[in-house]
Parts: structure tokens; C-alpha cells; sequence
């Protein structure tokens, strides 16, 4: 019987190589680079059936992980018990993972350890579509958003969003360099709708919402045609590490 081709299957089984694998680490070494070499084998497979994209099955769910939590340190991520996402640092993108429609429970760790989690949540992903899945707040206080991505553009045009994710920061209005505001009173957690555009590129800032006040300049800043993108806020305002930044992804 042939393997399944999807990487879920393929993480499962990485994650349960690496459990064997560290179990023989100090008692048995031709055990621990045996089992070792099998969680490698079922990591790569994964990552590359993930990034090939005419492999991806209908109907399929995709989702990624972002780390915005300003004073956490690096995290493991499990779904349903199983360890897919390790050592994700602050401000990272994990790879995108292939879901089936349905509820799965996240379970979020520091990085390297398995027994004090700072983060539970159920969550319910829908058939077909995109999501990124977001840390934020404090260690201590860490919640996980979910925000659908929407990577559909028309031929040859640009779409960007903003999503506001810096705990201390104030309501922001994203604006054209010394220009009008083209989103205002932009609030923590908040996404914006997209916007259409013309493939350009165009000096933006962040004010504080209904001022003058540049929290953020976003010099340059260059949208491709048929691209999607979001640009996120995150940081902190108050204090300069880590500081008042943004990120560019593309949906």
C-alpha cells in the first residue's frame, strides 16, 4: 500500500521518531541515530509536500503561525498532541501546514519543554480557506487570533491589509507619506479590509490615530502585481525592546 501524501501524516510520524530517537540519546547510540534518521526522512517529506503546492488536495485548509508575543521566548507548537512547529521565534513565520476541515486543539510551549504550556486553545478551520494563527500579549497572558488570509488577486493589480498586533500601542491611522489617511483609528488585534491598488511603490507612516504624530514610517514600501499581502504592527510603544516595528508577509 502505497504512503499517505499528506503532511500531517508525515508530521505524526516525524514527532514520533524524535520521541524514540531522544529516548535512546544516552542508553543506546546506533538506536538514537536510527530513529533519528527516520524523523528526518518524515520532516523532509513534509516540508517539501508543503511547498509544492500542485500536491495540495481540494478542499484542504492552510494555516501558518506567527509569533508576536513580545516577551515570550521561542515556542513549540503541537496540534492534537503532535508537535508541528519547533522553536519558533519571536517575529517568525512557521511554514504553511495542510489541514482537513474540522476542530483541533493547539497547544503552544516554550521552546524544549513539553510539561508547562503557555498557551491552550480550540480552534475551527473551514474547508479551502487560508488562515494565519497569531500569539500576542505577554508570556504570562498569551492568546492565539486566528485571521483568514485571502491571497486572490485580480490579474496584474496589488492588495494589502494592515493588522495592528503591538499590545501598548495606541489606535493607529495608517496613512500616505504627509498625506491623507487611507485607514483610520486602526485598534489592537484589528484587521483592516483589504485595499485594491495598482502595482506601485509608496512611502507610508503610522500615526496615532486622529494626530499628526508618526509612530512608524514605512518608507518604500513595494506592492507586485498579483500579490496579496498584510503588513503587521507589532513591539511595543513604551519600551525599546523589542520596539514599535512591522513585518510584511504575503498571504
Amino acid at each position: 500500500m502505497s504512503e499517505k501524501r499528506n503532511p500531517t501524516d508525515f508530521l505524526q510520524k516525524a514527532t514520533k521518531y524524535d520521541l524514540l530517537a531522544q529516548a535512546y540519546k544516552y542508553t543506546n547510540p546506533q538506536l538514537h541515530i536510527h530513529f533519528y534518521l527516520k524523523h528526518y526522512k518524515y520532516m523532509n517529506k513534509a516540508i517539501n509536500l508543503m511547498r509544492s503546492p500542485v500536491q495540495t488536495a481540494q478542499g484542504d485548509a492552510q494555516i501558518r503561525f506567527l509569533h508576536t508575543s513580545p516577551d515570550s521566548p521561542n515556542v513549540d507548537i503541537y496540534i492534537n498532541g503532535n508537535r508541528v512547529i519547533k522553536d519558533l521565534a519571536y517575529k517568525h513565520i512557521s511554514q504553511i501546514l495542510l489541514l482537513k476541515t474540522g476542530k483541533y486543539h493547539i497547544d503552544i510551549y516554550p521552546s524544549g519543554n513539553s510539561v508547562d504550556s503557555v498557551l491552550n486553545k480550540n480552534i475551527t478551520i473551514e474547508e479551502g480557506k487560508s488562515y494565519t494563527l497569531t500569539t500576542i500579549d505577554s508570556v504570562k497572558k498569551m492568546r492565539l487570533l486566528l485571521y483568514e488570509n485571502h491571497p486572490e488577486v485580480p490579474v496584474n493589480e496589488a492588495k494589502v491589509r494592515f493588522i495592528h498586533l503591538s499590545p501598548d500601542t495606541p489606535e493607529l491611522d495608517i496613512a500616505v507619506k504627509e498625506r491623507d489617511v487611507i485607514f483610520p483609528n486602526v485598534s489592537y488585534k484589528q484587521a483592516t479590509d483589504y485595499l485594491g491598488l495598482t502595482p506601485m511603490t509608496v512611502d507610508l507612516e503610522a500615526r496615532a490615530a486622529g494626530s499628526k504624530d508618526i509612530l512608524l514610517p514605512l518608507p518604500k514600501m513595494t506592492f507586485k502585481p498579483n500579490q496579496s499581502c498584510t503588513i503587521f504592527f507589532l513591539g511595543q510603544s513604551a519600551k525599546e525592546t523589542p520596539s514599535l516595528q512591522y513585518i510584511i508577509l504575503e498571504d
